[in-house]
């Protein structure tokens, strides 16, 4: 499969900006900590960028992510992509995160989601974003309440990096597509 297919499937089954956005984010994400650990860039990033396709249509567990898990069985993606995929659910027993390539994929999900609202609150958007005003944010459980502050603190811990180096380095990946997920810096004019 290439990237051009993976993108179609995507845009197959979802519409929503904000959730295309998301998953090119973790595509990012993946793609750089593919490089980083010396693993299949291409393979890494289609994880990233097809975790969350199916789930603008079946947003319920446990149909996300199985229902997705079935699609891409049927278009003939690798079983170690499946797998990678629905072990992102915490709620699937029966898929324990195991590979490298599993860790990263739930490492970096909720990050890439609460590094975006964070963004997005900054007229800087990406630009100067720091760790130290990430960790900040996730104590304020009001913001961005559904991002689940203990799945960001687990998946660094599971990948064995440090968390805010690990916030850094997804930052940094995020920042190398900041125009494809509308966190390029606002413009700024003096009165």
């Amino acid at each position: 499969m290439s990237r051009q297919d993976d993108l179609a499937l995507l845009n197959e089954y979802t519409t929503s900006q904000s959730l295309i956005r998301h998953m090119l984010a973790v595509e990012a994400a993946m793609r750089a900590y593919a490089r980083r650990f010396d693993q299949a860039e291409e393979t890494w990033g289609t994880v990233g960028l097809l975790h969350d396709f199916d789930y603008q249509k079946w947003p319920d567990p446990p149909d996300h992510p199985l229902k997705g898990a079935v699609i891409l069985a049927e278009r003939g993606y690798p079983q170690e992509i499946i797998y990678a995929i629905k072990s992102h659910a915490d709620y699937l027993e029966d898929c324990p995160r195991v590979s490298l390539m599993d860790k990263a994929l739930y490492a970096c999900d909720e990050l890439c989601g609460f590094i975006s609202a964070c963004a997005l609150v900054r007229p800087g958007r990406l630009e100067g974003l720091a760790p130290k005003s990430v960790r900040k944010k996730m104590k304020q459980a009001s913001f961005a309440a559904a991002i689940q502050r203990q799945d960001i603190i687990s998946g660094a811990q599971d990948l064995d990096v440090d968390l805010n180096e690990h916030i850094a380095f997804v930052i940094a990946a995020m920042q190398s597509i900041a125009d494809e997920l509308g966190l390029i810096a606002t413009e700024q004019t003096d009165p």
